[in-house]
């Protein structure tokens, strides 16, 4: 492990390799911080949304509302919504940059001045906010997982199922605790393919 500055920075070694830890990840185009902040994943959500609502402006007057609204929901508004879950008890400073950029679309939508109360705005294009959202969203998940049973995976092929007939189909030489994970990890293929049919 070595010190840089503030931060912590580790540096793995397997085998004859090393592996350098980073400050966030990108999974499935949600960016995961070390902290989970998310604060780069909001960044590059308010850079890309700010590009969209500026030419959204620009085509805007030769759009109609309908039109219009369609292309802010399909276009930012997506973005917004894409893994907002994750965001579920953030700090307020997180959430209100995220509620600027909503905000700024729906200012764009109705071509409200930006003096104006925002409220009425989202209202009126029948948008939630951001916390609302949010919360709208987990409500949901939780109402599909309680009601029905489409998304559990079958049993057979479920975590649960998965882990204990693999970890049986091993030798017990292998399933011993005090194996060093680099050798484990080297046996693990030989095995698997003396196994499989």
């Amino acid at each position: 492990m070595r010190l840089d500055g503030s931060r912590c920075h580790l540096v793995l070694g397997l085998h004859n390799s090393t592996l350098n830890t980073t400050h966030s990840a990108r999974n499935l185009g949600f960016i995961f911080d070390e902290h989970l902040t998310f604060s780069d994943q909001i960044s590059t959500i308010s850079k890309a949304c700010s590009y969209h609502i500026r030419q959204l402006r620009c085509i805007r007057p030769y759009l109609d509302s309908t039109t219009e609204c369609t292309i802010a929901t399909s276009i930012v508004h997506s973005k917004l919504g894409y893994c907002n879950s994750l965001y579920y008890n953030l700090p307020k400073s997180q959430i209100t940059r995220l509620q600027l950029i909503q905000n700024s679309l729906a200012r764009a939508v109705v071509k409200a001045p930006k003096s104006c109360h925002i409220t009425p705005v989202l209202r009126s294009l029948h948008w939630l906010k951001i916390t609302e959202r949010i919360e709208y969203k987990l409500l949901l998940l939780t109402y599909k997982v309680l009601t029905t049973t489409s998304l559990y995976p079958p049993p057979h092929r479920s975590f649960r199922y998965a882990s204990h007939c693999l970890w049986n189909q091993l030798p017990s030489s292998l399933r011993k605790p005090h194996l060093i994970p680099s050798v484990t990890v080297s046996v693990l293929p030989v095995h698997a393919s003396t196994t499989s049919p």
